[in-house]
């Protein structure tokens, strides 16, 4: 049945390089590799500066009393340079009492509130996580390029959109991470949701240092594959949101078709490291479905490594379906567009696993 379908959409064609020849093992998917970041980068989410030289705290705060004394909250101010000078935002990380390292989440937030309705911080806490949240809005606002990061840089038709740029954040959070004694730096995850569940697919497909990529809900132009779509189209999402993507994304309104790759393409990069993909059944407007088919197709990527990678049927999930024993996970879930308790059980049970391993 997913198969079928599959083929009917006529998806580009993941190990097809440029010039047409064909991918026949891991060395040639690096080669590949570097051909869809180029399109998707220049085609969809815009083209994003270097890592910048230095990442450093410019002030740090303690939350004294949060959590019953279980755990810790700081709040750091993290500066880089850009092409127009400094630029900070901070960041909140909530984390078990003392030195141990623990696997760390970076999550991009649509609130900067700890807890938030979005967050269930003491819940993630005695998971054993330590979680590096920041407020996209923080980074630059969900509007026009006039405010925070966006100010910084130039722009032409190919540069970054705004999920680029929160994206961009994400990885510079990544960075902060990485000094800190109490982080296990093999065992870093980016989670985001809806339209922040795109922003950390892009950041995971770009910097290979997060082991785990997590998307909840993120449909059109993220998880879902565009062709044959139900629901938000590119069409409707550059109408309302054009400003998220480079202005090259725009030829492809009512005209999926013509793309020279999907979603599926954004989603390989993260091969052979962890992806895991919730959807919600009423969340009709990012589609269950096309989410789902994208990784019945990037698990051929997997397999070319001789890695175990999306373990399911060939038919479509049902709410309650959890997939998890490969190194791409799913589960659909009953209810609506939102990230719950159920969905960061899933995710901490999916980190913990990729853990062990």
């Amino acid at each position: 049945m997913i198969n079928e379908r599959l083929m009917q959409l006529n998806l580009p064609k993941l190990f097809k390089f440029d010039d047409g020849s064909t991918v026949e093992n891991v060395n040639d998917w690096e080669r590949r590799r570097d051909e869809i970041i180029d399109v998707i980068l220049k085609e969809e989410y815009g083209t994003i500066p270097p890592r910048p030289d230095n990442v450093f705290v410019k002030d740090m705060r303690r939350v004294h009393n949060d959590f019953a004394g279980k755990g810790e909250h700081l709040i750091y101010d993290l500066c880089f340079m850009t092409e127009r000078g400094e630029f900070s935002f901070p960041v909140n990380v909530v984390k078990p009492k003392g030195n141990k390292k623990n696997p760390a989440v970076v999550h991009i937030a649509f609130r900067p509130d700890i807890p938030d309705k979005y967050y269930p911080a003491e819940e993630v806490l005695d998971l054993g996580l330590t979680v590096f949240t920041f407020c996209y809005q923080d980074v630059t606002t969900d509007d026009d390029f006039e405010s925070g990061l966006a100010a910084m840089y130039d722009r032409n038709k190919w540069t970054w959109g705004k999920i680029g740029m929160w994206a961009f954040a994400a990885m510079r959070v990544c960075d902060l991470l990485c000094t800190f004694d109490y982080v296990d730096s093999n065992n870093i995850a980016v989670m985001g949701h809806s339209r922040l569940g795109k922003t950390a697919l892009l950041a995971g497909a770009l910097d290979e240092r997060f082991k785990y990529v997590i998307s909840n809900n993120s449909g059109c132009s993220g998880a879902a594959i565009s062709r044959g779509k139900e629901g938000e189209r590119i069409k409707d999402i550059c109408n309302r949101f054009g400003y998220w993507f480079c202005e090259n994304y725009k030829k492809y309104m009512d005209n999926e078709e013509k793309m020279p790759f999907d979603q599926h393409f954004l989603l390989s990069l993260i091969c052979p490291r962890y992806l895991y993909v919730s959807s919600a059944i009423e969340d009709k407007w990012a589609d269950p479905f096309n989410e789902f088919i994208t990784l019945k197709e990037v698990d051929k990527v997997y397999c070319l490594h001789g890695i175990d990678g999306f373990a399911s049927e060939d038919s479509f999930p049902r709410p309650g379906d959890v997939f998890s024993e490969g190194r791409v996970g799913y589960h659909l879930r009953e209810g609506t567009h939102y990230v719950s308790r159920y969905d960061w059980l899933r995710f901490a049970e999916f980190i913990k696993k990729g853990d062990r391993i």
